[in-house]
């Protein structure tokens, strides 16, 4: 695999995995992975020649969704060629032909009105010119057009059939790479922030998703600080206008997935949110988890702090805020011997371990309780 992504487990003994296969051209691949204990796993091309193939997940159809750069498409994954039964789920979604810095990956989840909410990544890392100055009054890339920084919502109109019309649920998100629902009906969406140079600043959101509202960018950072491009929106990020996190999440770890832990080999992460961190800077490269509360929100602490790789723990000195618990220790760099880890899909297998995978060391990885 070049850059494998999402998994998903079909049985004992097989996976999907999506594989970017390139940034630049269409070399996507949906990969069946066969393994077994103690026998060498089997790779089999299902699909190829997709475009920046990221989102996978098995549909309430039992097919398998796949989200491409600006289309979701659904196949079945069983069939005897399974080429012959792919179907466009969703079309029209943003293409990079449009802006070259658009954060350009389709994350879609199934909501629990049957509705999809889809990932629409922003334009842009800031809404600014080459001078760095703001674009106008409010920012056109995210209030104008096709309503980027947004996360859209396309209606179920039939069991397995959706309006091919959207409508913007959300606004305000530069990111929304990492989409989850709880059994509740709650729908957390984990922000990847700004890139700004400074090494501890802004901090990633975990934000619950409230429908018609505006989560902030690029107007606002944090709890409500404005972006320097947008001082004039310093009165409105304070405002009761813009949504705030449900937490502040480290700065720079950039979360691309997360779930709930379900399974019963490890019976102390019951109920806890799980989340890859993917950034490749010393908060980055680790898979962290959350206590959460019975809505799945993780519950905020006092003290709150976060690891650093080469430091000791570092304070939030902000809030709210939770101390999470690292479940890959030891994951830094290893010049001459291995990159920092690079986590991006997670998901649970039937007997409880924890899958992921590794874009950078192009792994495949599962995490177990020794028998």
């Amino acid at each position: 695999m070049a850059l494998p992504r999402s998994l998903v487990q079909l049985d004992d003994r097989t996976w999907l995995v999506t594989d970017l296969g390139s940034w630049d051209l269409p070399r996507g691949v949906v990969w069946k992975l066969e393994s077994q204990r103690g026998e060498e796993a089997i790779l089999t091309p299902l699909i190829r020649d997709l475009n920046l193939p990221h989102a996978l997940s098995i549909g309430p159809d039992g097919l398998a969704y796949v989200g491409e750069m600006s289309r979701i498409i659904r196949f079945d994954p069983r069939a005897p060629n399974p080429v012959d039964t792919i179907e466009v789920v969703v079309a029209g979604l943003p293409d990079n032909k449009l802006h070259d810095n658009r954060h350009p990956l389709s994350k879609f989840v199934f909501a629990p009105d049957g509705s999809l909410l889809v990932n629409i990544g922003a334009p842009s890392d800031q809404c600014v010119n080459s001078r760095g100055q703001a674009l106008g009054k409010v920012c056109p890339e995210s209030e104008e057009g096709e309503q980027a920084a947004s996360i859209r919502r396309y209606a179920l109109i039939s069991p397995g059939q959706w309006a091919p019309e959207y409508t913007v649920h959300v606004r305000g998100l530069r990111n929304s790479v990492a989409l989850a629902v709880h059994a509740s009906g709650t729908i957390l969406q984990a922000e990847n922030s700004y890139d700004f140079a400074t090494r501890w600043s802004p901090f990633e959101e975990l934000n619950v998703i409230r429908v018609g509202h505006h989560y902030g960018w690029p107007y606002c950072a944090d709890m409500g600080a404005a972006t320097p491009a947008w001082k004039s929106k310093a009165s409105w990020c304070k405002s009761n206008e813009h949504e705030r996190p449900a937490i502040l999440l480290p700065p720079h770890t950039a979360p691309l997935d997360m779930l709930w832990y379900d399974g019963a080999m490890f019976p102390s992460l019951q109920g806890r949110l799980l989340m890859s961190w993917h950034g490749y800077r010393s908060v980055g490269g680790r898979i962290a988890s959350y206590a959460a509360d019975e809505n799945g929100v993780p519950v905020s602490d006092k003290d709150a702090s976060f690891p650093v790789y080469g430091a000791k723990a570092r304070p939030f000195g902000a809030s709210p805020a939770a101390t999470p618990v690292v479940l890959t220790p030891g994951w830094g760099l290893v010049p001459g011997k291995r990159p920092q880890g690079s986590p991006v899909g997670l998901a649970i297998a039937k007997d409880g371990a924890i899958w992921t995978t590794d874009d950078r060391a192009g792994l495949v990885i599962r995490l177990a309780r020794d028998q």
